[in-house]
């Protein structure tokens, strides 16, 4: 079993929306997920539960007990366990980067923001785990070419010496307005955010761990109605 956690020190990244599409393109593509929700808020959770069971399963943990609800999600057959961790919690975050086989910083391309994940990337530096940076939020490219703000964003996420995920993850409403239903965007008919998230997956899949062992995500451009639409 893989475990993936996503982690920002800083909130207001996005980071829950980043860790329940995760978990949501690892079920649409056949693995059995769980998420470890330690955000006392528990939006992965109520998000999931808008499923009525037809997608990857939650369980409140907090940073303590992630090893055995590790060990639980082996002993239950899971393929891939996803941690959304709480903002500013940083011996839960800690933990998760400690059980994770890899972590996914979440950071918006704002200058706050990238001095909050100082403090992360220094915590994963420390721990000697894997990690790289996901870029939420990010306006949208003109003609291809990146607005100035992320532009200095990504050089300056250079100093931190993690690789950044290719694929930047857009500012679009349908992100969270897909979850309010308990859907990922790749079940919806946003082409542009599907195409983001299953880039992303293929990433994680890719570079993360070493191999492609699932299916290949649709190709969004070619179908606009997406394989997993209903």
């Amino acid at each position: 079993m893989r475990t993936i956690a996503v982690i920002a020190l800083k909130g207001g990244s996005g980071k829950t929306t980043v860790a329940t599409h995760i978990a949501l393109a690892a079920h649409l593509r056949g693995l059995k997920t769980v998420v470890a929700d330690t955000d006392p808020q528990r939006s992965a959770t109520e998000v999931l539960r808008a499923r009525d069971g037809l997608g990857p399963t939650s369980v409140g943990a907090i940073g303590s007990s992630l090893f055995a609800a590790q060990i639980a999600a082996v002993g239950s057959g899971m393929d891939t366990m996803v941690i959304d961790t709480a903002a500013g919690a940083v011996e839960d975050v800690a933990q998760a980067i400690v059980v994770a086989d890899y972590s996914l910083l979440v950071v918006r391309p704002t200058l706050m923001d990238i001095a909050a994940a100082v403090r992360t990337v220094d915590i994963i530096r420390r721990l000697r785990k894997p990690a790289m940076i996901v870029v939420n939020q990010a306006p949208t490219a003109r003609d291809g070419v990146e607005p100035p703000s992320v532009k200095r964003a990504l050089r300056a996420l250079e100093v931190m010496r993690l690789p950044v995920v290719p694929t930047l993850l857009r500012s679009r409403a349908i992100y969270q307005s897909a979850l309010e239903t308990g859907k990922s965007v790749e079940e919806c008919y946003d082409v542009n955010a599907a195409r983001e998230i299953a880039a992303l997956w293929t990433f994680i899949e890719r570079f993360t761990f070493g191999k492609r062992d699932t299916p290949p995500p649709p190709d969004a451009a070619e179908d606009e109605d997406l394989k997993f639409a209903p």
